[in-house]
């Protein structure tokens, strides 16, 4: 059960940093490429919902935090599109094989338990062909500001709600399965543990 911080002062960080321009202009990259029945692994508070295109043609977001799910609703409004927001984690995903066109990651793989779960959920519930938009925060390619990051890391993850700096998305969808096709790593803005940023495409192999 979510303590009193997780309730009540983590998910208005979340969605304050997760806002920050640097952050808008990745999402206005990859999240208007998605189309058709999307899954948007983490919705968080919905900052994703006003880049999807008119392709778009419903979206499911899970995510467990029930206060950042409210404010995801909230978002879901303004949409002309059926916008289902469902209160779990990526780990189990309550879908069918093969029933999205599209996958929408973004800054999620970093907190979830057991990112390898969740991503062997994502190639269960993705089609044949279909697309994996990720953008995510990670060790950097630095090494310095890497030993960085791993001693920063156990305090980070108790005021972060479990974010790790030091994960890499493209190495884990790459182990898990997933051919990246497209990819980009480099520093946004901002402290650089926590400003290393890795994103692309990913496409089932």
């Amino acid at each position: 059960m979510a303590n009193w911080y997780e309730r009540n002062i983590l998910p208005k960080l979340i969605d304050k940093a997760c806002g920050q321009p640097p952050m808008t202009e990745l999402r206005g990259r990859y999240v208007p490429r998605a189309r058709g029945d999307v899954l948007e692994i983490g919705i968080g508070s919905g900052l994703n919902l006003p880049h999807y295109s008119d392709e778009v043609t419903s979206i499911t977001g899970v995510d467990p935090s029930a206060e950042l799910n409210e404010l995801a609703r909230e978002r879901a409004l303004a949409l002309n599109k059926p916008v289902n927001v469902i209160g779990v984690s990526g780990e189990s995903l309550p879908a069918a094989d093969n029933s999205f066109d599209c996958i929408v990651c973004t800054w999620t793989l970093c907190s979830i338990p057991n990112p390898y779960r969740a991503i062997a959920e994502m190639r269960r519930v993705l089609k044949l062909g279909g697309e994996l938009y990720f953008v995510e925060h990670g060790r950097s390619d630095d090494a310095g500001i890497a030993r960085w990051q791993a001693r920063v890391e156990p305090l980070w993850k108790i005021i972060g709600g479990g974010c790790h700096l030091t994960r890499r998305a493209d190495d884990m969808l790459a182990d898990a399965g997933f051919s990246i096709v497209e990819k980009t790593v480099g520093y946004v803005p901002g402290p650089k543990i926590a400003a290393f940023m890795i994103h692309g495409v990913a496409k089932l192999r």
